[in-house]
């Protein structure tokens, strides 16, 4: 059965990364080109996006993934996310990613000259950041890539095994609202053993710390899914209990972070109320997403199909209006509106007219075959 509320949440979370990385051009954080001002009133709505964003990404991904597997044999999987997350990644790293490495060369004064004296003799030069050859924003798929295929085993095991022990161990425990905190376990102990010695990189390698949070991530989407309706009618019942839980936490974050210096055991009582406020709105917006948004529309359709190809395609959109827009004398609100807009605008014009309706192009950012009757179906 189809979750229209998983694309839904899907499309949602993804939408918010845009914004996220426009505010990124404004929050006093490192970013690849900076605005001459920045905002550090901006860092709070930003902290809120960044405690969940990511980790939902990742449990949508292995929700996706138990749909995905149901209908496939173990190689079949392996050869789809092949197909889905390797080539475009590919294709990315050539075409999409240099862009960005060049506006941000030109800002910093270290390359002079036009695109095509960048691209291709000095865009794959050495490795980012002291070189020039770099992933960016496409990390996400070297690493679904890898989790997918290391827990490949055990998604078909649990496919072939409903009734598992551990399958109905987790059925007894949703079954309790708080029962699915026990989860949180897990992501504490990575968090405190592994975030020091492993900062996060990005780079694959030695990002270990990443890899454990994320990979049990995408585990546990995949298992929540695989609980079936256990799962969905607790969502739907304790959507409340986990709203409440989430805006509690974030709250008693955002003051041990920034309103007392005087916090016992502050270090270790930041991370675990991190994981819970993570978790919880995890499981909140998961919990509203299926009571309200699991319904299909010719709307959504369209949406859930684009978002992949936006997501490969925007954030290089966005470092060219950093770039351009930089030294412009405009307030906050028109800059940011003027991105924005601009960066969902573009991307849906190379998305509908140079991306969508053609065969051969689709498959390079992920997209399925084109069907016969794509024009009768799939226009909004």
């Amino acid at each position: 059965m189809r979750r229209y509320d998983i694309d839904a949440l899907r499309v949602i979370v993804f939408g918010l990364l845009i914004f996220y990385h426009v505010g990124m051009f404004f929050v006093p954080w490192g970013f690849h080109i900076k605005n001459p001002v920045t905002y550090e009133w901006l860092k709070y709505p930003m902290l809120f996006l960044n405690k969940w964003r990511l980790p939902l990404l990742f449990v949508i991904s292995g929700m996706g993934t138990f749909f995905n597997i149901s209908k496939k044999s173990g190689w079949g999987f392996i050869k789809e996310r092949f197909v889905r997350l390797f080539i475009p990644l590919v294709v990315g790293i050539i075409f999409i990613v240099p862009p960005q490495v060049y506006f941000e060369r030109l800002d910093t004064g270290q390359f002079t000259g036009n695109y095509f004296d960048f691209w291709p003799l000095k865009a794959f030069i050495g490795v980012y950041p002291e070189g020039n050859f770099s992933w960016h924003h496409l990390w996400f798929l070297p690493y679904l890539w890898l989790y997918s295929l290391v827990l490949t085993p055990i998604f078909l095991y649990l496919k072939n095994h409903p009734q598992a022990w551990f399958i109905r161990k987790m059925k007894n425990l949703v079954a309790h609202g708080f029962g699915l905190y026990l989860l949180a376990i897990p992501l504490f102990i990575a968090g405190v053993f592994l975030s020091d010695r492993f900062p996060s990189t990005h780079a694959l390698v030695n990002d270990w710390c990443n890899h454990a949070i994320y990979g049990t991530l995408l585990f546990y989407g995949f298992l929540l899914v695989a609980l079936k309706d256990d799962f969905w009618e607790n969502m739907i019942k304790n959507r409340k209990l986990y709203l409440m839980i989430a805006i509690t936490a974030f709250a008693i974050l955002m003051y041990i972070q920034f309103g007392t210096d005087h916090f016992p055991n502050k270090a270790i009582v930041f991370d675990f109320i991190g994981v819970i406020n993570g978790l919880s709105w995890i499981l909140a917006l998961i919990a509203y997403s299926a009571t309200y948004l699991n319904k299909p529309s010719r709307m959504l359709s369209y949406a859930n199909e684009a978002v992949y190809p936006f997501y490969i395609l925007h954030q290089t959109v966005m470092i060219a209006f950093c770039y351009y827009l930089k030294d412009v004398d405009m307030c906050l609100a028109a800059k940011f509106f003027i991105m924005a807009t601009g960066t969902f605008g573009i991307s849906w014009l190379i998305y509908e007219f140079g991306i969508r309706r053609y065969a051969w192009i689709r498959p390079l950012f992920g997209m399925k075959k084109l069907e016969r009757n794509y024009t009768k179906h799939d226009k909004i």
